[in-house]
């Protein structure tokens, strides 16, 4: 008699370890009397139900009391367990925490647009080499201030670009790896995991490899507006470069399994695969022409500080712009041209051997600010380098050039093998199909030729085998639609056969469900010119349904004498009907109809087919078949 709609009511913590929708805040801020009628019992306060009797002081005491003891339990259950710390993917969009489901299409969007950033980057960076270049007039290694702005400038807007995704790595979700036992797994969504995740892991290569060190010192460089450092300069940008390709690279890795993870594949077509090796190969080559470049630069600099002794009035200050007011630089004028020119001449009997750098001095692109004709120069060297493992080089005994010219034949070898390994994988999932067809047409024409087959059987062989190929391109269509789940399946097939159906005056009027069962019951066919499909007298085994060609329809009646009549059947026509006087017969047994006509395709023909088994089936599961109104329809239809 006191029932005043009780409910039983979980604490957060108390039944699931993940919460799914609703935030821990709600849960606590909520009060007992929103969620439902009070509690009431045999106690002499709880006489008064929702609505008898206004709250008296003290009962709004105890009950602020209660609430307060109540999100107080709730929040050490919190600070035990976790909160909000994960949460199924389709869940993820009704919590109220701003969290990012990696499998998010706009994040897939993002991830491609970040690894276009990447590959800038990998891009710009050896622009930096490009940067010393000698003053032949002058006698002095200087920078190239607007190449200096330009490549500053680009690094640090791509740099910028990919902040944005440091950013999204605190706010995407992960798989908690516990939950991967089947399925997708469950998604964490605590924002202090993610971060402690993504801090452990990858940020501090992200943090590494945008740190703009190469910038500060050519910022610090053209800031100078008395002398310059250019030695300095050459030696950081070589280092800092270097160092930080190391990172730059690294985090390629995390941003291409988050778009297999997604996608499920990284490049989605075998051209765009195969086009991404070649773009890698000629990164190499673009960052192997640039190290070329400046180690040229490097050797020329160490002829010139060799042969730069106190003996000629030579300060090592002298051989670099911006230090022509230092003082004694008038001194060394005069003696700078013979002493430069007759020890560092750029030929292959001089003095000084310049080894595999001497086409880089030789050619003026080392003195050259057309960068064009420069960058195009130096690529060219680096690409046949690379595929020639660097054979046609002439080194000279000096240690770093010997390093490098190993290095950059290991380094070829390595992505000649990547490049053509994986180019020639993809290439060949083109043509797999094609080989396929090209063995199966083999093992045909062996057992042919085996079996002493006559020249018109063979032909006829090789014609539907032709045929096949060019209507399917060697994929099993039937396969493919019965690997996909069945609902799916379902809507193709209505999609494919729906209207050819309907054209069967026993199944226009028929409900849905007996019609997606027909459906999906229909198999692919080819018939080749002058194939006859069914003859006279011949028991009809499947129904056919035409989606492409003609066919000739003949009956003599059961050969009487003088009767003689001939039809046509054309796109969405059907033939076979006899089955269905047999499917709907209770008491046919397992004797098939015999054919009333003869059925010859006169051009290649596509069909849908259902088999007499397939027929029967579909007309014990749905009874309506049976009915005296549909059989009635039929007959006199």
């Amino acid at each position: 008699m006191y029932d005043c709609g009780l409910k039983t009511q979980y604490l957060p913590g108390q039944r699931d370890k993940f919460v799914r929708l609703d935030d821990l805040d709600s849960r606590v801020s909520s009060s007992p009397s929103e969620a439902g009628p009070r509690r009431c019992g045999f106690g002499i306060e709880a006489l008064n139900c929702a609505g008898q009797a206004p709250d008296t002081p003290s009962r709004s005491f105890k009950n602020g009391i209660k609430r307060g003891s109540e999100g107080l339990k709730s929040i050490g259950r919190s600070l035990r367990f976790g909160v909000s710390r994960g949460v199924f993917p389709e869940d993820l969009k009704a919590s109220e925490k701003k969290i990012f489901d990696p499998q998010d299409k706009f994040l897939l969007l993002c991830n491609k647009l970040f690894l276009v950033s990447c590959i800038l980057s990998a891009f710009v960076d050896p622009l930096f080499f490009y940067l010393p270049v000698f003053n032949d007039a002058g006698f002095c290694l200087g920078i190239d201030r607007k190449l200096a702005h330009t490549v500053s400038t680009l690094r640090t807007i791509v740099d910028a670009f990919y902040l944005a995704r440091m950013a999204l790595q605190f706010r995407t979700a992960y798989i908690a790896p516990s939950s991967r036992v089947f399925g997708r797994g469950e998604l964490v969504i605590d924002p202090t995991q993610i971060a402690k995740r993504y801090m452990q892991y990858y940020f501090w290569i992200d943090f590494l490899a945008i740190f703009p060190l190469p910038q500060i010192v050519v910022w610090k460089f053209l800031q100078r507006s008395h002398g310059s450092d250019v030695l300095t300069t050459k030696r950081a940008i070589l280092a800092i470069i270097l160092l930080q390709y190391v990172p730059r690279f690294l985090r390629f890795i995390p941003l291409t399994s988050e778009l297999k993870r997604t996608a499920g594949v990284f490049a989605e077509t075998a051209w765009a695969g195969a086009a991404c090796y070649l773009l890698l190969y000629m990164l190499a080559s673009h960052a192997v022409g640039a190290l070329w470049y400046l180690l040229a630069i490097e050797r020329k600099d160490a002829c010139w500080q060799k042969f730069c002794t106190p003996e000629v009035k030579c300060q090592t200050n002298f051989l670099y712009c911006g230090n022509q007011f230092m003082t004694g630089f008038g001194d060394w004028i005069p003696l700078r041209n013979n002493t430069l020119e007759s020890n560092c001449v750029t030929k292959e009997d001089g003095p000084f051997d310049y080894g595999i750098f001497l086409n880089a001095l030789s050619s003026g692109v080392a003195s050259s600010k057309e960068f064009v004709a420069k960058y195009c120069y130096c690529l060219w060297w680096g690409l046949q380098n690379l595929s020639t493992l660097g054979q046609g080089l002439q080194t000279s005994t000096y240690p770093g050039e010997v390093i490098f010219s190993i290095a950059l034949a290991i380094f070829g070898l390595i992505l000649f093998a990547l490049l053509i390994g994986n180019m020639q994988t993809y290439l060949q999932s083109l043509t797999i199909r094609l080989e396929e067809m090209r063995v199966k047409r083999r093992d045909s024409e062996q057992w042919m030729r085996h079996r002493l087959l006559p020249t018109e059987l063979r032909e006829r062989v090789r014609r539907y085998d032709q045929y096949k190929w060019l209507a399917t391109r060697g994929v099993d269509e039937e396969i493919l639609v019965q690997s996909l789940p069945k609902d799916l399946r379902r809507d193709i097939k209505r999609h494919l056969c729906l209207a050819l159906v309907r054209r069967v005056p026993l199944f226009d009027n028929m409900d849905e469900r007996l019609l997606d069962a027909i459906c999906e019951r229909l198999k692919p066919c080819l018939f080749t010119e002058s194939t006859y499909i069914v003859r006279e007298g011949d028991p009809v085994d499947e129904m056919l349904f035409i989606i492409r060609g003609r066919l000739e329809s003949v009956t003599t009646d059961g050969g009487r004498s003088g009767f003689f009549n001939r039809g046509f059947l054309k796109e969405g026509d059907f033939c076979g009907e006899e089955l269905l006087t047999w499917a709907l017969d209770p008491k046919s047994g397992g004797n098939l109809p015999t054919s009333t006509r003869t059925v010859r395709a006169i051009t290649e023909v596509e069909a849908f087919a259902l088999t007499a088994d397939e027929l029967k089936f579909v007309a014990s599961q749905f009874r309506r078949l049976h009915s005296r109104q549909v059989q009635h329809t039929f007959r006199f239809g």
